[in-house]
């Protein structure tokens, strides 16, 4: 699994002219999962997304998560992640998982991460053409790779 991991001042999801979803301050989560993805990486990433400090304390250093400062979650299905650039000019998308496996995984991503903030999360429609907007907080922008922890 793949995800990019921005901090937003606001976010939000549209697709075929309806809001899917929108949050205030907290986390915009673009994922990515391929066939090789299973239930210990929707664990181990959920729980590193919603612990991971990169908002602000009190004197202006990143070291609350976004369950520290009450924020929202939004969750948006991303396969480009697992694009492959590396012949040709067209990306390559070999890697990234067919819906039989992606939406269970997608939904089972939903709810790990509805359990580790404690409270609903909001959610893009997967296989959906969405509109995605932010507004990007800092910036402040993580890249995390369950295959690759770094």
């Amino acid at each position: 699994m793949r995800a990019v991991v921005q901090r937003v001042a606001s976010a939000a999801v549209h697709s075929e002219g309806e809001l899917l979803g929108t949050i205030r301050q907290g986390l915009l989560v673009l994922l990515g999962i391929e066939e090789a993805d299973g239930m210990d990486d929707v664990s181990w990433l959920a729980q590193k997304i919603v612990h991971l400090r990169i908002f602000n304390d009190h004197e202006g250093v990143m070291n609350v998560s976004v369950n520290d400062v009450g924020g929202e979650l939004l969750l948006v299905s991303q396969f480009t992640l697992h694009a492959s650039t590396k012949k040709g000019n067209r990306p390559s998308y070999i890697r990234a998982s067919k819906p039989g496996h992606a939406v269970p995984m997608f939904d089972a991503m939903i709810r790990c991460l509805t359990q580790e903030l404690g409270r609903p999360i909001q959610t893009g429609r997967f296989g959906a053409d969405m509109q995605v907007s932010l507004v990007n907080d800092g910036p402040v922008t993580i890249l995390i790779d369950t295959k690759n922890k770094e």
